[in-house]
């Protein structure tokens, strides 16, 4: 090569007025708020799921519609967040072309954080939304590595907003500037309002019911399924068929433990709630359940004021084929063990013979095809 001396071409400086840092920042306060909201309310929904020990006992049970309004409220500011984030990207695309692309240790750490930040977040929201649609095209556990990326892309967020945090300041109330060629700023930051409610009002009536004859995206209705009620996972999926439940029991551990038929358990007093359920894939709907009271099962026996309890189902695997029902909800008298749902006998799908209902509760945690209540501590 003898003494050449190679020089990388440099990329076309680019001066839209549209990839301003005003317009950045103006776009970047929506995300912003969508982004907290949603990383909020999926706060709510893991410890609602899984709570950590030091919460046990403790989990609240009213509003009897909060986990309803929380999760919708994380789907909803999940999809809104999808045009956000495209259109803040389309507004900084042009700095990714920065010559030269590395200045210093600085300038490099800020560049590494913002990859972390938009690759963390692109994948966030890519899974979050093949989730409301119950598909899973990879090999790991979603839950695990969605709330994982939740803390990576807040903790890269604080970051950024350190760096930046001069050149946010001089243009979170600066005065619009003219546009010098090409549209303007208010054009486009319409046409992102039109594209955010389009999104919004096409997929959120799956939880939003005034909207849901709009719900044209949704993976979901929420009339749609037996009894007006959508099903998640079916009978038949969850391996439990009717035949095998002729001989039926429920089966309750504790100081006096004991076992009740179908027709028994119809036979003690029956109490009705009207109760939301809501799934953590963003679909809720109210309805009303009728069954024993979980506290009158718990009294007989021999626990009068509650426990935390194992409840197990018929299902064959899953994740959620045995869950933990805490204090809280076996001591209040909204929590049923339900046989009957809008004034039916539970159908096949929805967990016939018996299925756990409780207040301000997840979806996924309303186990159906319910066969034994174990008492864990009284």
């Amino acid at each position: 090569m003898g003494g050449m001396n190679l020089r990388l071409p440099r990329p076309p400086a680019i001066r839209a007025p549209l990839h301003d840092p005003r317009t950045a920042t103006v776009i970047g306060r929506l995300l912003g708020v969508a982004i907290l909201v949603c990383f909020a309310t999926g706060l709510v929904s893991h410890y609602l799921q899984e709570p950590p020990a030091r919460l046990s006992g403790w989990l609240p049970t009213r509003p009897v519609w909060g986990y309803r309004v929380t999760q919708g409220a994380h789907v909803i500011s999940g999809i809104a967040a999808i045009p956000l984030l495209l259109a803040k990207l389309w507004t900084v695309y042009p700095r990714l072309l920065v010559w030269p692309p590395v200045r210093s240790v600085a300038h490099a750490l800020e560049r590494l954080s913002i990859a972390v930040l938009v690759a963390a977040t692109l994948l966030e929201v890519s899974m979050g939304l093949l989730n409301t649609a119950q598909w899973y095209p990879w090999p790991f556990s979603f839950r695990a590595v969605h709330w994982a990326l939740a803390w990576v892309i807040v903790g890269s967020l604080l970051l950024h907003l350190a760096v930046k945090a001069p050149v946010v300041a001089g243009h979170w109330r600066a005065p619009r500037e003219p546009s010098v060629d090409g549209p303007d700023r208010r054009s486009l930051l319409i046409g992102m309002g039109f594209a955010v409610g389009t999104v919004t009002a096409v997929t959120a009536g799956q939880s939003v019911t005034v909207l849901k004859n709009l719900t044209l995206l949704a993976p979901r209705h929420p009339d749609h399924g037996p009894q007006g009620l959508p099903v998640n996972r079916t009978a038949r999926a969850a391996h439990v068929r009717r035949d095998e439940l002729a001989d039926w029991r429920l089966t309750v551990s504790g100081p006096r433990p004991y076992s009740l038929s179908l027709a028994e358990l119809r036979a003690l007093p029956q109490h009705a709630a009207t109760l939301p359920i809501a799934c953590v894939e963003g679909w809720s709907k109210t309805a009303h359940w009728e069954g024993v009271r979980i506290r009158d099962l718990l009294a007989r026996a021999g626990v009068p004021d509650g426990a935390r309890l194992r409840v197990v189902s018929l299902q064959r695997g899953g994740a959620y084929r045995v869950t933990e029902l805490d204090r809280p909800y076996s001591r209040d008298d909204l929590t049923l063990l339900a046989l009957r749902l809008n004034r039916e006998v539970l159908s096949l799908d929805h967990g016939f013979p018996a299925r756990i209902i409780a207040p301000n509760r997840p979806g996924v945690l309303q186990t159906k095809w319910v066969s034994r209540l174990e008492v864990l501590d009284a």
